[in-house]
């Protein structure tokens, strides 16, 4: 069969509503190529897309802390708003991931997929996550993530990871790929579509899922009108009050637990603040009346039939997951990537749609070994086994693009 070039110089134009292109009609090659230039950058934030008047988060509160953190088997570096994730010490990286978690879990990565991290870490990835806040409006979110990611890259490009061993030359060098779960799988396939720059080689999917608002969310339609009429009476109520409080009772706690706790992990509390922070944000959209994602699903779909560039695509499921989508998305994948002579692969692995987030369970063995201590570690093998596997299948796949 013969192969189109990969090229974005005249893609087919799609009547996509894209807020970054002043809602005009869409083409990869009219996407601004200035990423190079925003160093303002730090004032962006997945929250902007909400309501670019609510305080911006990601990316503004974490420069009030230190740079780099190593609690007890932790060992990332937080730059800017971007966590980086190095293999173990004298370990040379083999290749560079982009990491997004799915749906308010990918905005605090290094709480809810440290053990996925850190395997693929110890594999010898050399990994920058993208924590963001959940939003309806996933163009928007891509762009902010696509700036945010490349400027991290270009800032480590320039000063390298010393602490790590690593020059920027060195990190130039290695291999681009891309993971993404759940709603971050929605995410980089979305940003493999809009950009022809700067893209992985190759994007390891997971657990693909963009659902209707209303079927990801039962009765969705009727909560907007519903929270709108409420909210009069709800401000007037002492207890909103209260509600709007909780925020600030919680970092509250956070700053005294940091007092009394020696172990205690003010970057992990940090982003748990955010997890709590994004959360009102959501409610407010509703109000506003959102009725469903921007682009829709189907949407999506006609842009990824056209515009998708990313070569190499495995596309991930498991045999226990009811709101996977990934079969939808090879059907839709499959005629594009063939047309420009890439490749597309999918396995089904055991598990379900939180298996890469299992974690490791903290359980410690008293001085007597009971029957008790054999369940839990028992329990501990079966959970962590599928998240082990899928680390290694994501490694396997990818050493495999490299030789």
């Amino acid at each position: 069969m013969a192969t189109a070039p990969l090229t974005c110089s005249n893609p087919p134009k799609l009547k996509l509503k894209l807020p970054f292109l002043n809602n005009s009609t869409y083409s990869p090659s009219r996407i601004p190529r200035n990423y190079k230039k925003l160093r303002h950058w730090q004032s962006l934030s997945p929250r902007m897309a909400i309501n670019p008047n609510s305080y911006a988060e990601i990316g503004r509160r974490i420069n009030n802390v230190k740079n780099t953190y190593n609690y007890s088997n932790k060992n990332y570096k937080r730059l800017d708003s971007c966590l980086v994730i190095p293999p173990p010490q004298g370990v040379k990286p083999k290749a560079l991931i982009k990491f997004l978690g799915g749906a308010f879990i990918g905005a605090v990565p290094e709480v809810t997929y440290s053990y996925l991290l850190e395997l693929l870490a110890k594999e010898g990835y050399l990994i920058i996550s993208v924590p963001y806040n959940v939003t309806f409006d996933h163009a928007q979110v891509t762009k902010e993530i696509y700036e945010r990611f490349h400027a991290c890259l270009d800032s480590i490009l320039v000063s390298g990871l010393p602490e790590n061993g690593l020059s920027g030359v060195e990190i130039a060098d290695l291999p681009f790929y891309s993971v993404g779960h759940s709603n971050g799988a929605l995410l980089q396939v979305l940003m493999g579509s809009y950009y022809c720059e700067r893209i992985p080689k190759a994007n390891a999917i997971i657990s693909y899922n963009n659902k209707p608002a209303s079927e990801a969310v039962p009765y969705f339609e009727q909560l907007g009108p519903l929270i709108n009429q409420m909210m009069p009476v709800m401000e007037a109520s002492p207890m909103y009050s209260m509600a709007q409080s909780v925020s600030d009772a919680w970092k509250t706690l956070v700053d005294v637990a940091g007092r009394i706790m020696p172990d205690y992990d003010p970057e992990a509390a940090l982003s748990l603040n955010n997890f709590v922070d994004q959360l009102p944000a959501v409610f407010n959209q509703v109000a506003q009346g959102i009725s469903e994602f921007k682009p829709t699903p189907s949407e999506n779909l006609d842009c990824f039939k056209a515009l998708y560039n990313v070569q190499h695509t495995l596309l991930i499921k498991f045999d226990f997951d009811a709101i996977d989508e990934t079969d939808l998305l090879e059907e839709t994948l499959k005629p594009r990537v063939e047309s420009f002579g890439g490749k597309l692969e999918k396995v089904i692995l055991g598990g379900n749609h939180i298996t890469p987030c299992a974690q490791e369970p903290r359980w410690q063995v008293g001085p007597v070994y009971t029957p008790a201590d054999a369940v839990a570690q028992g329990l501990k093998a079966i959970s962590l086994n599928d998240t082990r596997v899928l680390s290694r299948t994501i490694s396997k796949w990818l050493s495999g693009l490299e030789v």
